[in-house]
C-alpha cells in the first residue's frame, strides 16, 4: 500500500503550500532525480497549483512533524543513530513498515535543507489548532530524549518552536516537566505553584485534564489520539504525586 493509500488517509491539504510545501517539494524532486522520474509528488497528491486547503488532518501533522523534527535534531550540531531510529519508530508505529521507509527517504533530504523557523512555524499556526500544536510539542521532546538525554540546545529551539506555534510559555513548561524532572515537577505539570492549596490543586488537575485530553487531537487520527494518551497519563501521575505528598483524600 502506498504513501497515498495508508499515511496520508486524511489528506494533504495546506502544508503543500506556503514555506513547508517548498520545502518538501525541493525533496521529493532531489527524490525524483534520484529515482529516474519517480518522485513522492505523485503519492502525495501533490496540486499543480493552490486553492483551498482543509484543516490539520494526520498527513499535514506528520509533514509538518518532519520538518520541525529536522530542527531539533540539528540543535546539538550532531545527527544521532539514536534519534534516526526514533523518527523510523514513530512513523512506523504510526504508519506501517512501507509507509515510513518512504517517509525516512523524504526526511532525510528535509534535514539537508535549509529553511525559516518562524516562517515555518508561522504556516503551522495559521492552520492547526491549540491541541494539535500541544502534541506536536510533547512529540518533539520525545524526540529530543530519544538519545536519553535533552541536550539544552534542543530544549531551547523547541522553546522557541513553542513561541512561534504560539504555545504559552506555562503550557512549554508543563510539558518540558513531562520529561525533564525536579522537585516541583508535578506542579510544574499541573500548571501551578507548590505553594497552592488542595482546592487550587483539585482545579487545577480538572483544567489540566481537559486541556489535555486525548479526544482534542481525535482528528488526528486514532495513533495520535493514543500518543496524546501519555500526557493525559503525565497529568494524572502528577496530580496523583501531589495527593501522596500532603495526604489529599
Amino acid at each position: 500500500m502506498g504513501i497515498s493509500n495508508k499515511i496520508l488517509w486524511g489528506g494533504l491539504g495546506w502544508v503543500l503550500a506556503g514555506p513547508i510545501g517548498g520545502i518538501i517539494g525541493y525533496a521529493m524532486a532531489s527524490m525524483k532525480e534520484e529515482r529516474g522520474g519517480a518522485g513522492l509528488g505523485s503519492m502525495f497528491g501533490m496540486p499543480k497549483s493552490g486553492g483551498n486547503y482543509p484543516q490539520t488532518r494526520a498527513g499535514d501533522f506528520t509533514v509538518s512533524l518532519l520538518v520541525l523534527f529536522g530542527q531539533v535534531m540539528k540543535a546539538d550540531k550532531q545527527l544521532l543513530k539514536s534519534e534516526l531510529d526514533y523518527v523510523k519508530k514513530f512513523l512506523t508505529t504510526n504508519f506501517g513498515r512501507d509507509n515510513s521507509s518512504d517517509l525516512m527517504i523524504l526526511f532525510k533530504d528535509i534535514i539537508k535543507q535549509d529553511y525559516s523557523l518562524p516562517t515555518v512555524c508561522r504556516q503551522v499556526k495559521g492552520h492547526m489548532d491549540h491541541p494539535a500544536r500541544l502534541e506536536m510539542i510533547h512529540v518533539l521532546f520525545g524526540l529530543s530524549q530519544a538519545d536519553g538525554e535533552i541536550h539544552p540546545l534542543e530544549i531551547d529551539v523547541i522553546r522557541k518552536i513553542s513561541g512561534y506555534l504560539g504555545v504559552s510559555s506555562t503550557d512549554f513548561n508543563s510539558i518540558k516537566a513531562m520529561f525533564v524532572k525536579d522537585t516541583t515537577a508535578a506542579y510544574t505539570i499541573l500548571e501551578i505553584d507548590s505553594e497552592a492549596d488542595n482546592k487550587e490543586i483539585k482545579r487545577a488537575y480538572r483544567k489540566m485534564a481537559g486541556k489535555f485530553h486525548p479526544d482534542k487531537v481525535s482528528h488526528l487520527g486514532k495513533e495520535f489520539q493514543e500518543m496524546a494518551e501519555e500526557k493525559f497519563k503525565a497529568i494524572s501521575e502528577a496530580y496523583e504525586q501531589i495527593k501522596d505528598e500532603r495526604g489529599m483524600a
